[in-house]
């Protein structure tokens, strides 16, 4: 095999954003996949019947305006990302539903008696949006260059993290609202990491929105290969690394992968502190995916949520926490949160016409093989009557599947690691964490800082952590268009 400057293993959003800022910095660069399709997480197939598109792994993507690596590639002017005007929402029962608007204004003024309260929340942070992305983007123990914004960002984490966090709100809309996103952390609630995370995320619903690209998520796939293969950049599929030593000869190696399997790559060549500290990382609960293919659009109670890209479907704050509360400690939830991305009505090209794709998971215990196809299924029909009659055909995915699909979800964990305080803190050390003590190598997945996320962040931190220390480049190379 032929030597080059740096080898990628994974070409997950984070593996590729790694592999073109080498590569933009001059370096001949290879990326080494496993599967026969490159994109991790972020792919898009025929997963139910000929022409229903559906997203394999995330659908909607929040950081896709808002990430500094994405920012700098220019990934707006690369591909088409619609942005729904109805950011997220929040059915309930008898009809009703709690939105969250791109417009916080408007937002704010459908929660009625708190609106106030909802304003006051994210107005601060949606007027320091770029600020509090570069925060969101960055180690957390590194000095803070906005500290004004960070300290409204604890404020509010403590406010929404923490058994006090009803106090804010009199009405029941506004707080299931909030745990909707909240949620997405995967976390026992109320939690401080779990309402970082959801803070973050629905500030920029209302900033910048959360987008939806044309042609799925693997849109953002192939704008990152293609520039990678334009600046030099080779990859390599069909391909499973087993070893370190299996690699051809290269100045680096960086793996978009988890510590478990870095672990495993390396063998005898971790230090036994290192080691340790791999050992010690911990992963999350799981998630049952189930993709639909419809033969109308979903019959929503409120006919308003037609108009979102995301949903959260667990009630209000207490039941949404009480099922989170029994994912945590290891039991089935009776009233199961599902996260539902519906694509088709902003990107016709996910479905024949007059059809429909719709994406769902929800959360289980670590490593659960139960199908929760019946569950989730329910629970949008719950919210959406009739939905079961128009489903065409689905697949589903249970915690375990989805680890044998994408070895970085261990568990079926697809923030490739618990979101705990101290994980993220630790994720999976401290300092510079996509540097490890191996002569070389780099960490540069989910499992390091800033963590779970199609934000590119992982990898564009690693490589640039690469360039300084391997090749003695002190300037981030120019990733424009």
């Amino acid at each position: 095999m032929t030597s080059v400057d740096a080898i990628v293993i994974g070409s997950g959003p984070n593996g590729l954003a790694a592999a073109v800022t080498l590569a933009r910095a001059g370096l001949s660069v290879t990326v080494y996949e496993r599967a026969s399709t490159i994109g991790g997480g972020a792919r898009t197939a025929e997963l139910t019947l000929p022409g229903f598109h559906h997203d394999v792994g995330s659908a909607v993507h929040p950081m896709a305006l808002a990430s500094p690596f994405f920012r700098a590639f220019g990934l707006q002017d690369r591909i088409e990302l619609v942005v729904p005007a109805l950011s997220y929402a929040q059915p309930l029962d008898g009809g009703r539903a709690a939105l969250a608007w791109r417009d916080l204004d408007r937002t704010a003024d459908e929660l009625g008696q708190d609106g106030p309260a909802w304003r006051r929340l994210f107005g601060p942070l949606v007027d320091h949006v770029d600020e509090l992305a570069e925060i969101a983007s960055s180690t957390i123990l590194r000095v803070p260059r906005h500290p004004l914004v960070l300290g409204q960002l604890g404020l509010r984490i403590l406010d929404q993290g923490t058994v006090t966090w009803n106090s804010r709100f009199r009405q029941a809309a506004a707080p299931a609202l909030l745990t909707g996103v909240i949620a997405h952390a995967i976390r026992a609630l109320p939690s401080l990491s779990g309402a970082a995370a959801g803070l973050v995320l629905a500030t920029h619903a209302h900033a910048r929105g959360w987008p939806v690209p044309m042609g799925g998520s693997q849109a953002i796939t192939n704008a990152l290969a293609t520039d990678l293969k334009a600046h030099g950049g080779t990859i390599v599929t069909d391909t499973t690394i087993t070893s370190l030593s299996e690699l051809p000869s290269a100045r680096v190696v960086l793996a978009d992968t988890t510590p478990r399997a870095l672990l495993a790559l390396a063998g005898e060549d971790v230090p036994d502190n290192y080691a340790r500290a791999l050992r010690r990382y911990r992963y999350g609960p799981g998630i049952a995916k189930i993709d639909f293919a419809l033969d109308t659009a979903v019959p929503w109670s409120d006919n308003r949520l037609a108009e979102a890209g995301t949903l959260h479907l667990g009630g209000f704050r207490a039941e949404t926490a009480g099922g989170e509360r029994e994912v945590a400690q290891g039991r089935m939830p009776r009233s199961p949160y599902v996260l539902v991305a519906q694509p088709s009505p902003f990107d016709p090209t996910r479905a024949p016409t007059g059809k429909h794709v719709l994406w769902a998971y929800t959360h289980v215990p670590h490593g659960s093989p139960v199908d929760r196809a019946q569950a989730v299924t329910a629970q949008i029909e719950r919210f959406a009557p009739g939905f079961q009659d128009i489903v065409l055909a689905s697949t589903s995915a249970s915690a375990m599947d989805v680890q044998i699909s994408n070895p970085n979800y261990i568990g079926g964990d697809i923030s490739a690691g618990e979101v705990s305080l101290p994980q993220l803190l630790r994720r999976p050390t401290f300092w510079e964490p996509w540097r490890t003590p191996m002569p070389g190598i780099y960490l540069c997945s989910a499992a390091t800082s800033p963590g779970p996320g199609v934000h590119g962040q992982s990898g564009w931190n690693a490589a640039r952590s690469a360039l300084r220390h391997e090749f003695g480049i002190t300037a981030a190379p120019d990733l424009a268009p």
